[in-house]
């Protein structure tokens, strides 16, 4: 049986209440069930950063709630928010945000530092995880010796290390070239196969969509379509 990861009811966000309003997310409610690799797409502006970033807990909806896994965000005080978050939710952004001044094994280790594991298992942790992303030889190289893709890379290792319900992916191939979009989304596929790892992706790009298996599309803050295509690995 599927298990509901993500379900949003009937949430809504507006900017400039007080001003001139901005309905950036109305109304929506969605399900996302474990193992899925879904995209958010639509034009800019459509609120597909907004309604991720609320799924994540970056951000408050005005109304309707958010349960995750169970867990409805939308009643947590900020302090359990921010360790619901620390524990439960991977991310992986457009710029990366790896901390330049840490080695890639330092960036990925830090979230199971700040979640109080041990040392061998931090480490132990980390050379799996960069086994399986193909840079075990890279670990000790710090972001700035390391191209787009690679960094990126580290970025879904850092995102898989606290082991979570599920990645949220915001452009993760937006500052990327062809084959380094390619090679990254083989090994999300890869990991969404074997490991059965969630994603849900906002994104432009065609490459993203095109890999997707449910395309939902928001239009001026709601959904306009939402689309399952099947999985050919399953038939």
């Amino acid at each position: 049986m599927n298990q509901t990861v993500i379900d949003t009811h009937h949430i809504s966000k507006t900017f400039n209440p007080d001003t001139i309003p901005v309905y950036a997310i109305q109304q929506v409610h969605l399900h996302i069930e474990r193992g899925e690799f879904t995209a958010l797409v639509g034009p800019s502006g459509s609120g597909k950063t907004t309604l991720l970033n609320m799924i994540g807990g970056l951000d408050k909806p005005d109304e309707g709630n958010i349960i995750i896994n169970g867990t409805d965000i939308t009643k947590l005080r900020a302090s359990a928010l921010i360790a619901f978050r620390l524990h439960h939710i991977g991310f992986v952004f457009q710029s990366y945000n790896l901390i330049p001044v840490l080695t890639a094994k330092e960036n990925v280790e830090l979230i199971m530092l700040l979640q109080g594991k041990r040392k061998k298992e931090r480490d132990e942790t980390a050379a799996r995880l960069f086994e399986q992303i193909g840079m075990a030889e890279k670990m000790d190289s710090r972001p700035a010796r390391l191209s787009g893709g690679q960094q990126q890379r580290v970025a879904v290792a850092r995102a898989l290390a606290s082991h979570p319900e599920f990645i949220l992916a915001d452009e993760p191939t937006a500052n990327l070239d062809s084959k380094s979009t390619a090679n990254l989304l083989d090994m999300m596929e890869q990991l969404n196969r074997e490991a059965n790892m969630t994603f849900l992706f906002s994104t432009h790009d065609q490459r993203v969509i095109e890999r997707a298996r449910r395309v939902i599309t928001l239009v001026d803050g709601k959904i306009a379509s939402d689309t399952a295509f099947v999985n050919p690995d399953n038939g």
